[in-house]
Order: C-alpha cells, then structure tokens, then sequence
C-alpha cells in the first residue's frame, strides 16, 4: 500500500486523487480558498500604505493621494488611519475565518477518510487480510489520516498564501517599477527549483517513514497480544531489542528525511539575500536619481520581503506536504484494493431458510500456496448433521469459508435451499449461518455485549436462554456481576472454556437455521467437551449442522460424515458404515480409541 514513491510526479499525482476524492468538499474547498486569498491581499496591503505614507510626507500636496481629491496633508494622513483601520480588521476577519474552514474541512475530511477506509477494509474479501499486517492497516487508517489532517490544518493555507504573495506583490512591482520587479524575482526560479529539487528527494523518503511506522504499530499491537507468550517464554529482553529496531529504523528514516528539508532554508535564505540586496541597491539609486518616487521606493523595499521572505517557510510547507502525500498514497491505496466477492445487495435467501446445503463439483485454492479443494459434492438435507474430519490442511475449513462467501469457489456452486449463494445477499446468507469456530473472538466489554453481538434487541429471558443451552449460564450466574461482567481485550478474563460456551451461546441467541462448528471443543478440556456436546444433542433439532472436528468421539452421533484428505472427499456415510467399510475413518478411529 505504499505508492510508487520513486516517481517524482507522485506527490502532485497523491494531490491530484484527493481532490478526486474530496470533489464532495468542493465548496467548503474554494470558500476556504477564496478566505486565504483575501487575507493575504489584506495582509500586503499595510506595506502598500506605508509607501504611501511616506509619499505624502515626502510630497504633501503633490502626493499620490492628493491625486484622488484630499489636498491637504493632514487629511491625506487621515485618510489613509482609516484604511489601514479597516484593512487589519479585514484580515483579522478572514484569518478568522479561513483558520475555520480549513480546520473544519481538515477534521471532516480526516473523520470520512478514516470512515470510508475501515468500510471498504470490511468489505474487503478475506485473503486481503491474510496478507496484511494488522499493524499497518491501523497505522494507515489512524496515523495516516491523521498526518493528512495536520497539513490541511496548515499547509494547505500557507501553499495558497505563498502562491497569492508572489502573484499579488508581483503585479505591484511591475506597476511601479519592472527593472526592480525583474531583480526581484531573478531569485524566485531558484527557489522554486530548490522546491521541487528537495520535494523529489524528500518523496521516497517520507513514502519509507510511513512504512516504518506501520512496521512499529504492527510490532507494538503483535507484541501486546501476544503478552502471556512473551512472559511464558521469558523473551522481553529479546522483544523489547526488537521493538527498539522498529523504532530505530522510524528514527533512521525520519532524520534522511529531516537532513533533505532542513537544508532548504539555508539555500532559500542566501536566494532571498540576493533578491532584497537588488532591489535596496537598485532601487535606492533610482531614488536618488529621481527616476523612481521615494514612496514607491519604501513600497518595493517593504514588499521584497514580504515576497521572498514566506519563501524560506515553504521548507515546511513542503515537509508536511510531502509527509501528507505519502500518507494519502497509502490511504487512497487502501481505498483503491478490490473486492472480489461481490455483495448481491437485495436478493436475500427466502424465509424461512430451510437449510438445505449442496456443493456441486465445487472447487477453489489459494493464490499463495496453492492448496484448497477438487470437485468436491456434498448435500446436507435440512435438519441434518454432517461431520467433517481429516488432516489439518486437508481442506475442511475452506469449505466452510467458501459457504459463508469469505472466497468464491473458482469451479461449481454452492447452493442453500436450492438457491446458489453468490445469488443472495451476503446479509441474509451469513445471517442464516451461525459460527462457532475453535479462535474465538471475545469484543472488549461485557458478557452480554458479546452475547448479543448477533442479536442486539435480544431480550433477557433470551440471552439467558441461550446461556442455559450452551451450558454458559451456570458460571455466568456465579459471577459477582453476572451478564454485565467484563470480558477484558478478546476475553482474558474467562478460562478458555468459557469462552468457547460464550461463542456458542452468542451463535445460539442468533438462532440461525445453520450452525457451523468449527472444531468448536478441539481446545477445550473434557467437562467443556461434555457440556458442549450435551448442547448440541439438545440444538441439532430441526437445524442444519456441521461439524469439523478431529476428536471422532464427539461425531459418532452425526448424520453424515465426510473424510476429507488433500482437498477431496476419499469417504462419506454414517459413522457404523465408514466402521464397515475399515478405510482411512476406521484407520482413525483405531488409533484414537487406543486399538491400532
């Protein structure tokens, strides 16, 4: 998700997609624009006046001023109090309101940005996510939304401003005097080729900075969830060295690019020297000569600086520039990933869902490693059981997946109820599946926030329900806060026991027509086993189940089951006929029970 960071046009190219992107803010834009203009028109105007002050102290009634009808000196001077009066407020007012706008556009933005980018990530089809860091997808939808922020805090007013100075002070400059407007600006070339010479070696440095901290929040977050492993394995020294080599190489990349920006101002600086030194040499002389009006003389000089001294601060216009750029490149990247498994948006499985399950001659692999599964054929009648065993990587879960649509199959169907699945909408297809898998994923908050993570308008009675099912609701009841107990950060305050009856319950309370267990008691001790297999004796009534799991103990009971090895299915039938037929399920099944 970097970017091409080598390309020189691509900082100008990032601009360009966020303005593609922001075209909804177009208005908020120009207004913001149309601010910052105005109060850089007001913020040259005193320097005008002040040339023009000393034009009529000079000249008196033979001042410019005098020309527009106040002959006197004294109403010259005043004249020029009251528009100096309202100048400085018109650029309090449009400071005002241009700081307004642009913070107000930038915190819009960044919040849509960020909004946007977590939705498009959940829409995003699972192997995306088998191949990212979680590290850097949070560092680029927080830490990059965010250094997009701070340059249009700042940055993007001071660019405008710059661009209005050289425009605006230049038109004065050529009114009053061209000879000194042409040695005025015989520096602006160089700085703006400066500009673009350190924007060009500070892009693909910025562009690094952004990996490395990606790399640092993907080292952090791996290394906190992984806390009991490091202590269990007494590695913090070992980890605390590798978390400092993370933060070492963010510092490294940092102080490369730090070393490009902080020297342009020195070049900058001698840039503008030569600019102030031709005008006050020059145009000193033609005063003298008489060539040139003493007031406009005071106007050049006062606006030569006020011309090229902005310049030097484009140094840190460009750093943030080119910091906020390289973060949009990943932002809009982000944005840019396709979606494969496309959502079929108001077909929806009709109710009520049966349960009925077919795989015709369905096939799929993974693009990484090529594994998957071949021409498999399957059908689960509603209300059935089907248990699925065989070696780990032999394919089982894929088919699971492949039913809930986190991939498409490249070959056959799959259908529910006789409709093909990649017809309906993933919102009714993954809301008539229930899933118990052997990871389970606790949220942060309490017991029944997690219960009712399927079913937010459950009630009480329900959840309880559901707990007494799965078994849960005994040390549920025993807890001194009951339902609303906290679980901590992915349930580590519950045993792993209880956690897996808490997964099952919350796929219970949703009561889908479809339950899929994915070796929901591989982890679990033998009184959970018990309990949970006592719930599924009580729950496979009049709906669909299927089962993975390795300990053929807990399947003997199950309508159909499938042996799977190497991605096909080499047996099927009830657990007394594969016993029968002495093949790979009975070969299994004696080792497990301690007969081989």
């Amino acid at each position: 998700m970097s970017g091409n960071a080598s390309n020189p046009t691509s900082s100008f190219a990032a601009l360009a997609r966020l303005l593609r992107y922001a075209r909804g803010y177009r208005r908020q834009i120009i207004t913001a624009t149309t601010c910052s203009i105005i109060n850089k028109l007001f913020d040259i105007a005193p320097e005008i006046l002040i040339g023009v002050a000393i034009d009529v102290v000079v000249n008196q009634e033979a001042s410019f001023v005098a020309g527009l009808g106040f002959e006197s000196a004294q109403e010259q001077i005043t004249i020029l109090a009251v528009m100096t009066f309202f100048i400085w407020a018109g650029e309090s007012l449009f400071e005002y309101l241009f700081q307004i706008l642009w913070r107000n556009l930038a915190q819009r933005l960044q919040a849509d940005l960020r909004q946007d980018a977590y939705e498009h990530a959940q829409r995003l089809d699972m192997s995306f996510f088998e191949s990212r860091s979680s590290g850097q997808l949070v560092a680029t939808m927080n830490d990059d939304v965010n250094q997009l922020e701070r340059f249009l805090d700042g940055g993007a007013n001071a660019m405008i401003q710059v661009a209005v100075s050289i425009v605006a002070v230049g038109a004065v400059f050529f009114i009053l005097s061209p000879l000194v407007a042409m040695l005025a600006f015989t520096p602006i070339p160089l700085i703006v080729w400066g500009a673009f010479y350190f924007q060009r070696k500070a892009g693909p440095l910025y562009a690094d900075v952004r990996e490395k901290v990606g790399d640092l929040s993907s080292r952090l977050a791996n290394n906190i969830g992984g806390i009991a492993t490091i202590k269990s394995f007494t590695a913090e020294t070992r980890e605390a060295e590798r978390l400092k080599a993370s933060s070492e190489a963010y510092v490294e990349a940092n102080q490369k690019a730090i070393r490009i920006s902080s020297a342009f101002i020195p070049v900058i600086r001698m840039a503008v020297l030569a600019g102030f030194l031709a005008t006050f040499t020059v145009g000193g002389m033609m005063a003298l000569e008489g060539t040139l009006n003493v007031g406009a003389y005071g106007v050049l000089v006062f606006l030569t600086q006020r011309l090229l001294w902005p310049l030097t601060g484009m140094a840190e216009v460009i750093d943030l520039f080119e910091r906020a750029m390289a973060s949009t490149r990943r932002i809009l990247d982000l944005l840019a990933e396709p979606v494969y498994v496309h959502d079929q948006e108001g077909t929806a499985l009709e109710l009520p869902v049966k349960g009925d399950v077919r795989f015709e001659g369905v096939s799929f692999h993974y693009p990484s490693s090529g594994a998957g599964i071949r021409d498999i054929d399957l059908h689960i009648p509603a209300g059935n059981t089907l248990a699925l065993v065989g070696a780990t990587g032999s394919g089982k879960s894929t088919l699971i997946k492949l039913m809930l649509r986190f991939y498409d199959p490249s070959h056959g169907r799959i259908l529910i109820d006789g409709l093909p699945i990649r017809s309906a909408s993933l919102a009714s297809l993954r809301g008539a599946i229930g899933l118990v898998s052997q990871d389970v994923y606790l949220f942060e908050g309490t017991i029944r926030d997690n219960l009712v993570y399927g079913q937010p308008d459950a009630t009480d009675e329900q959840i309880i329900d559901a707990a007494k099912t799965a078994e849960a609701w005994s040390f549920i009841e025993a807890l001194p806060e009951g339902l609303d107990t906290p679980v901590g950060e992915r349930g580590v305050r519950l045993s792993g026991g209880q956690r897996q009856r808490l997964s099952l319950a919350r796929a219970l309370l949703k009561d889908p027509p479809i339950l899929v267990l994915d070796e929901a008691t591989s982890a679990v001790d033998n009184e959970t086993e018990a309990a949970i297999q006592r719930s599924l004796k009580r729950i496979g009534h009049d709906r669909t189940v299927i089962m993975i799991a390795h300990r053929l103990s807990t399947i003997v009971d199950a309508d159909s089951i499938a042996v799977v090895e190497q991605g096909k299915i080499i047996e099927s039938g009830s657990h007394d006929q594969l016993l029968a037929e002495q093949g790979a399920y009975f070969a299994q099944w004696q080792v497990q029970t301690g007969r081989a």
